[in-house]
């Protein structure tokens, strides 16, 4: 498992590095442990990343126990809640990313303006409902959004992404980044045209074998 707190450190680092985050923001966490003795690694709360080692990382069980020398992330509920209810979370990456947040700021769903936006399970990426961080509202507003989705945003709050492992996580952290620059920068020109239905349908089977397949 120390492997595993090593990748989970170099993760959160490079969310910082590739513009998702500053300061203490945000947070990361990656599946660990199996059966009963299942749960998963979480980053720290209030802890500047570049200065994490392996045994800040804070293992939580899926009842909510935690072992560790430090408090897990504020946010450590509505990561538990979505590896109990997806088979498909390997790790999960949430940021206050600038343009995912501004347009969670507007509780804006980003709509099917660009056929990406297939690549996060649908032809919408939601905006969760409003409520106080680190509270289990907020989770279940969470689990609402992420219905058949990787990928939601948070309002007034941030973005958040599961992936099939940490590296997957942060690249699609990344794309969805991306599309919210592309969605506002658009909107500063007008309306953008939207894809229909159909043409989403199409891109979402396309998308069940996007990419190398092992």
């Amino acid at each position: 498992m120390d492997e595993l707190r090593r990748q989970l450190i170099i993760t959160a680092q490079r969310m910082d590095a590739a513009g998702l985050n500053k300061g203490t923001a945000g947070n990361v966490s990656v599946r660990a442990g199996q059966g009963r003795a299942g749960g998963f690694l979480i980053t720290p709360t209030g802890m500047p990343y570049e200065t994490l080692v392996n045994e800040d990382m804070v293992f939580m069980h899926l009842d909510g126990r935690c072992e560790g020398r430090r408090k897990p992330s504020s946010e450590w509920r509505f990561h538990r809640d979505l590896y109990a209810a997806r088979a498909d979370a390997g790790a999960i990456v949430h940021a206050h990313s600038p343009f995912a947040t501004s347009l969670a700021c507007l509780r804006l769903d980003v709509p099917a303006f660009h056929y990406m936006i297939a690549r996060f399970g649908g032809a919408t990426v939601r905006c969760a409902g409003y409520a106080t961080f680190g509270t289990q509202a907020l989770s279940d507003a969470v689990l609402l959004a992420m219905a058949q989705r990787r990928a939601c945003l948070l309002a007034n709050h941030g973005m958040l992404v599961l992936g099939d492992d940490l590296a997957q996580a942060l690249a699609l952290g990344v794309e969805l980044e991306a599309l919210c620059e592309q969605y506002w920068r658009a909107c500063q020109l007008g309306p953008p045209v939207l894809l229909d239905a159909l043409e989403m349908a199409t891109v979402l089977a396309k998308f069940a074998d996007y990419g190398q397949q092992g």
